[in-house]
């Protein structure tokens, strides 16, 4: 792993990268929708405002990643991984995993038990890393994502 590689949490400085990091994918793949905007035009408003956290992977001292735990009102959980995104020119560096154990660890120590997270079926780097993180599939949970089409929750209870 390169060692110019590090997890930072979220400030000012960092509000354009968190938005063009999240925007770049969703855009590649899908369309904006109305809590991506909110989300991400109003990261401490929505997100750290209410409890919630985002971590920036610094490359180089570059922002070429980005990760969120959003509080969550779904029953059973604590938080949602959220707005995870890995610039392509930072892709298969292992940032993607990197953030993932790192947003992991920060929601044990939030006192997280269990956490889940919306995807998409095609993005298959993305779900292959979440089984890797220990994350599996949830059955019959609703999204207000258009473009979700699976949810997966880790227990961190056991």
């Amino acid at each position: 792993m390169n060692n110019s590689v590090k997890i930072v949490p979220f400030s000012e400085e960092y509000g354009g990268a968190f938005k063009a990091l999240n925007e770049e994918w969703i855009v590649k793949y899908f369309k904006m929708e109305e809590m991506d905007h909110i989300s991400l035009n109003r990261p401490k408003e929505y997100i750290l405002d209410k409890g919630g956290y985002i971590a920036i992977a610094l490359w180089n001292d570059e922002a070429v990643g980005v990760c969120a735990l959003i509080p969550s009102d779904r029953e059973g959980f604590q938080f949602e991984l959220a707005k995870m995104g890995v610039s392509p020119k930072a892709q298969g560096k292992g940032i993607g995993k990197l953030l993932g154990n790192h947003i992991i660890a920060k929601a044990k120590s939030l006192g997280c038990t269990k956490l889940y997270l919306e995807s998409n079926r095609i993005l298959k780097p993305a779900i292959n890393l979440y089984l890797k993180l220990g994350f599996v599939e949830m059955v019959g949970a609703k999204s207000p994502y258009e473009r979700s089409d699976i949810q997966m929750e880790l227990d961190m209870g056991k």
